[in-house]
């Protein structure tokens, strides 16, 4: 595994189940969704201080992805990857840049046989 850049916190794996696709029956039934979530960002001072104030916390970083990947239905997994970097951009002052992985396990496509199908964004606070 490559060393981040950057200080890191994140959440891999998680798994919630969402109504996200193009198919009117991948709106309908649903499926699961896989995201892995990496925040750049400076841990410094909450590692020396051990003050949770100094950080960004996991669990709320957690939910704000689970409301996204378990709201409103959206016909792309890259609109739900954006939605979830622009949100987290939004609300987490800190977080100087976020990578989103969203993937559909077992993804709909006809005579396949994949472990998943997804993609992956990269975005930045802008200055």
């Amino acid at each position: 595994m490559n060393e981040p850049e950057r200080d890191q916190i994140f959440l891999e794996g998680m798994i919630f189940y969402g109504y996200h696709g193009v198919h009117a029956e991948e709106q309908r039934l649903g499926q699961r969704f896989v995201i892995d979530l990496h925040a750049d960002c400076g841990l410094r001072a909450a590692g020396q201080s051990d003050d949770p104030a100094q950080t960004v916390s996991y669990s709320d970083l957690y939910r704000l992805t689970r409301e996204i990947v378990e709201g409103p239905p959206r016909q792309l997994i890259e609109a739900v990857a954006e939605s979830i970097a622009a949100a987290i951009l939004d609300r987490f002052a800190p977080i100087e840049r976020v990578v989103v992985t969203v993937r559909k396990p077992e993804a709909p496509i006809k005579g396949s046989v994949l472990a998943s199908a997804g993609v992956t964004i990269v975005r930045r606070r802008e200055a």
